[in-house]
C-alpha cells in the first residue's frame, strides 16, 4: 500500500508515519524503484505503537518495547504481542548494563545465567547493555538459585513460540473472517470498542486453558 493508503488504514497523518520511522518505530518503507511502500508488518507496528501510547507509556519506554522484537517478526507475532498487553500491565523492559543488572539481581551472574534469564524472557541481550523485565527479575533470580536448568527454559520458550504463532494465527482468522465482517467500513469505532473489550477476556482466556491443560497433563501423568 501507499503512505496515503497506510495513513488512511491506521487513522495517522503522514507526519506522524515519518516521525515514528524516524524514531525507528516503524521500519522503513519498501522501495520499488523511486517509490515506497508499505506491508501489513507496517500496519502491526503502528498498531502496536498506538496501543504502548493507549497504555501511557513514554515514547522511550516504546522504543525500548520495540527494539526488543525480532527484525523478522511477522505481522501476526506482533498482533499476538498487542494482544498480550493486558491493561493492568504497568512496565515495559527497563534497558541496563550488567552491573546494575547483577545489583537487582543481588548476585553475580555467569553467562550461563545470562543464558537462562533469556530463555525464561525476563532479559534481552542488547549488544553490551541489557532489556530487563524487572518485575518478573526476582522470580528468575529464585530459580537460579533453585538450580533451575537452562535446557529446560530453552525448551519452553520453543513450545511458547511455536504454540503462540498458531494461536495468532488462529486468532487472528476468526477475528477477520467471522468477527470484523459483522461491522460495516461507518461501524469501525464499534468494532474498536468490541476488540478493547475482548482483550482482557482473550487474556484471561490464554491463562485459564493453559491451567487446565497442565492440571490435566499432571493427572495423567501420576496415572501412568
Amino acid at each position: 500500500m501507499t503512505l496515503d493508503e497506510l495513513c488512511s488504514r491506521v487513522g495517522l497523518t503522514v507526519r506522524n508515519v515519518r516521525f515514528y520511522t524516524s524514531r525507528g518505530l516503524v521500519p522503513p518503507p519498501i522501495r520499488h524503484g523511486r517509490s515506497g511502500y508499505y506491508s501489513g508488518e507496517h500496519v502491526a507496528r503502528i498498531e502496536l505503537v498506538l496501543e504502548l501510547q493507549a497504555h501511557g507509556f513514554t515514547l522511550s519506554a516504546i522504543e525500548r518495547y520495540v527494539s526488543a522484537l525480532p527484525a523478522d517478526a511477522e505481522p501476526e507475532d506482533i498482533a499476538l504481542a498487542r494482544t498480550m498487553l493486558a491493561p493492568w500491565q504497568s512496565d515495559l523492559p527497563v534497558d541496563m548494563e550488567r552491573s546494575e543488572l547483577e545489583q537487582r539481581a543481588g548476585r553475580d551472574l555467569s553467562e550461563e545465567d545470562v543464558a537462562t534469564l533469556v530463555a525464561l524472557g525476563i532479559v534481552r541481550v542488547r549488544a553490551d547493555r541489557f532489556l530487563v523485565a524487572r518485575t518478573q527479575l526476582g522470580i528468575g533470580v529464585q530459580l537460579l538459585e533453585l538450580g533451575f536448568p537452562r535446557a529446560v527454559a530453552e525448551a519452553a520458550r520453543d513450545v511458547y513460540q511455536s504454540h503462540g504463532r498458531q494461536m495468532a494465527e488462529e486468532l487472528h482468522q476468526v477475528i477477520t473472517e467471522q468477527l470484523a465482517p459483522l461491522y460495516g467500513a461507518d461501524e469501525s469505532e464499534r468494532f474498536q470498542e468490541v476488540m478493547e473489550s475482548l482483550k482482557p477476556l482473550s487474556v484471561g482466556g490464554l491463562v485459564t486453558a493453559y491451567e487446565t491443560a497442565v492440571a490435566r497433563a499432571a493427572r495423567t501423568a501420576t496415572t501412568k
